[in-house]
């Protein structure tokens, strides 16, 4: 096997460089918007769903902790984030930070990782929305045939009594085809839109630590830190780290939140303040929900599929619980939005630089959006999201994200000794020990993981070398070539 060109690097100059050539990307984003872009992200399905499900099974009151050990984690890793979005204000996430640091073979298998972690988390966040989705209606009187509302394969019970195999989960692929049609039209449109839906969703979010702090009983907080089962990861210290290895997989979002480099007004300003401002906000507001979750329910019984809602239940305030369902809905939607958006501007950067077929990279001449691999990319979305149920999707996106967590971490430190007097607007302070801190936070969260998941990774990886070695080392490595040979 011929490796010429899998330790090729891009120079930061020639990266930089090729940001100013070809059709621009409009720059529409200011601050405030990336932060929103990041929240959306961040405070998804995960904040409505998951902090219940760490708190019953693993962490008991104490998933407060484990919050904020992820959190802290997350720190490390969003530093490192910060200061490489605003070295190389382009697209491409970690991709592009690789390329640059570490060479061509290793920011393909990123690459490949991330269309993963993206495409699978947004297919799996929007099997997520469909139940919320379903359940609004429900409410109202309205219902979906559950043949056409589950996912493919799947026993469903119809509404005599007997059951049926369904067909194909329709609302998952309707809402990604929907939002897919929105991002080919323009940024600053999507933009907007969420801006609208993350308000929504933090006035949800905030009402309900409002209203809950006064249903707080301090009773429900004993134990704090319940006695472990016998089992390590159940209950006890040892629960409470892996509840904070649950709980951590909230936060990949604002991963997504590099990928606005390109479209910022102003990218070395604003890229710093969007990922910690997001990274921040979050993690306050998951701690107080945290908090007034176990505080308002007896953790154990908190293993359902809307503890927020079982909450509000409890608080007696029958109103309130369709605000909840709505800002369930709406979150849900936002973290579907950015991981279109984000996989996008991914798979357009790989293209451009024939990793991938060239026609994925193609900006709109109307709409300024790669529209090609924005459609590409919600078609197989859409697909995905229609026949596979949420626990298999959710299995497939964990050590991926953990994966190209790491190798940013790596870069920054790999980038400080290849380009030492690039101008950096931010700087990872305590360099290599901050991003030694992030590698071994991944690092060790990664090794929680059940077997089975790194049995996908391997399949995966394997997949993408084949890709990479047969099609894509050859064409990268001759337009590298190309270009190098051109500025000479």
């Amino acid at each position: 096997m011929n490796v010429k060109g899998a330790g090729s690097r891009k120079l930061l100059s020639d990266i930089l460089a090729q940001a100013g050539h070809g059709v621009p990307l409009p720059k529409v984003l200011g601050p405030i918007s990336i932060v929103f872009m990041g929240i959306g992200a961040i405070i998804g399905a995960g904040i409505f769903v998951l902090t219940g499900t760490a708190a019953a099974l693993y962490a008991g009151p104490a998933v407060i902790l484990s919050f904020v050990l992820a959190g802290i984690a997350c720190a490390f890793v969003g530093l490192c984030y910060a200061e490489l979005a605003a070295l190389m204000p382009v697209s491409g996430s970690t991709y592009t930070y690789t390329y640059a640091s570490l060479g061509q073979l290793v920011a393909w298998l990123v690459g490949w990782n991330l269309i993963l972690e993206y495409s699978i988390g947004a297919a799996a966040v929007a099997v997520g929305w469909s139940g919320y989705f379903n359940g609004t209606l429900a409410s109202i009187g309205l219902a979906i045939p559950p043949r056409l509302s589950t996912s493919t394969g799947q026993v469903v019970q119809l509404a005599d009594g007997t059951t049926a195999t369904a067909i194909a989960n329709l609302p998952a692929a309707a809402i990604v085809a929907l939002l897919t049609i929105l991002l080919v039209r323009g940024t600053r449109e999507s933009a907007r839109l969420n801006n609208l839906m993350v308000t929504i969703k933090l006035v949800v979010i905030v009402a309900f630590i409002g209203f809950g702090i006064g249903h707080v009983s301090t009773a429900n907080w004993q134990p704090f830190v319940p006695a472990n089962t016998g089992t390590f990861g159940y209950f006890g210290w040892s629960g409470v780290l892996h509840g904070a290895s649950v709980v951590f997989f909230t936060y990949i979002g604002f991963d997504a939140v590099s990928n606005c480099a390109q479209e910022a007004r102003r990218p070395q300003r604003d890229m710093p303040i969007g990922i910690l401002g997001a990274l921040v906000i979050s993690t306050i507001l998951y701690i107080l929900v945290a908090g007034v979750l176990v505080g308002v329910v007896p953790y154990p019984e908190l293993n359902v599929a809307a503890p927020v809602g079982l909450a509000v239940d409890r608080m007696g305030i029958g109103w309130f619980s369709a605000l909840i369902q709505l800002g369930a809905l709406v979150g849900i939607t936002t973290a579907i939005l950015v991981l279109l958006y984000g996989q996008c501007r991914i798979f357009a950067t790989m293209a451009h630089d024939g990793l991938l077929p060239p026609m994925f990279s193609r900006i709109h001449p109307r709409l300024n959006t790669p529209w090609m691999s924005q459609i590409l990319i919600g078609v197989v979305v859409a697909a995905v999201a229609a026949v596979a149920p949420i626990e298999t999707l959710s299995e497939l996106v964990g050590v991926g994200t953990l994966f190209s967590f790491l190798m940013v971490c790596a870069s920054v430190v790999r980038l400080r000794h290849l380009e030492p007097h690039a101008h950096r607007p931010f700087r990872v302070p305590a360099v290599p020990w901050v991003p030694m801190l992030g590698i071994l936070s991944c690092l060790g969260l990664m090794v929680g993981l059940a077997p089975i998941t790194w049995a996908r990774l391997v399949v995966w990886i394997a997949i993408g070398l084949v890709i990479y070695f047969a099609y894509g080392r050859s064409r990268a490595v001759h337009r590298l070539t190309s270009r190098r040979h051109s500025k000479e």
